[in-house]
């Protein structure tokens, strides 16, 4: 009788994951006191107590670590759920009506940047300069926004349809900028804005922009 067993490789897993975790903490300490361009992968490693090759391993170069670091700080943990299927999506998906509904995004667009806001300030002040690395970072988020901008007008329409006629790219351009990280940045820390004001700004802008596009129709004589 075979008394072979399944290899049971949980405890390597829980491990690997145990040291990235360690990585990305050490990796967001060190951004927010130092900067993107003062951190290396040698000095990531030596505070997080790895090997630089345990750093590539276990997450990647440095523009990895970063995405990492980010990715972690906007969703509030490191848990592999899209945002589309967390909580405050489904919640905004329950609102009772459109303006409720670009209200409840607009208010989960601000607590994204309240927790991401230190570390993209921090980023965003320094500039990509000639680091391809950071340029890919932001060009990737940027994308990322876009699509999560597309992803909630498309909860809205499912949960409540668009209106007709309805300029759905206008709509689209104008959230994508206004929800662009550089203003919540001017706002709160160049301008000194309490989180409650910049989350009271973005959900009356929104409105507004949902209400812009949607042009009136012209009444049909009788």
């Amino acid at each position: 009788m075979s008394t072979d067993r399944p290899y049971d490789n949980t405890s390597r897993a829980e491990a690997a994951l145990a040291t990235r975790r360690r990585i990305v903490e050490a990796a967001g300490a060190l951004l927010l006191a130092e900067g993107y361009h003062a951190m290396s992968v040698t000095g990531l490693a030596a505070r997080a107590g790895v090997s630089a090759q345990t750093v590539y391993n276990a997450v990647g170069p440095k523009a990895a670590v970063v995405k990492a670091v980010y990715d972690v700080m906007l969703a509030g943990d490191d848990e592999p759920v899209p945002m589309q299927e967390r909580p405050e999506f489904r919640t905004m998906s329950q609102a009772p009506d459109r303006t409720s509904f670009v209200r409840a995004y607009a208010a989960l667009c601000a607590t994204i940047y309240e927790r991401v806001g230190p570390l993209l300030g921090v980023l965003l002040a320094q500039g990509a300069g000639g680091d391809t690395g950071l340029q890919d970072f932001v060009a990737t988020i940027d994308g990322e926004r876009r699509a999560g901008n597309t992803n909630a007008l498309a909860a809205l329409d499912r949960a409540h349809g668009l209106p007709e006629p309805f300029d759905r790219e206008r709509f689209l351009d104008v959230c994508w900028t206004l929800t662009a990280p550089e203003i919540y940045d001017r706002f709160v820390r160049r301008c000194g804005w309490t989180h409650p004001m910049y989350a009271d700004w973005l959900a009356d802008a929104l409105v507004a922009t949902f209400e812009h596009s949607c042009p009136p129709t012209t009444p049909t004589e009788e």
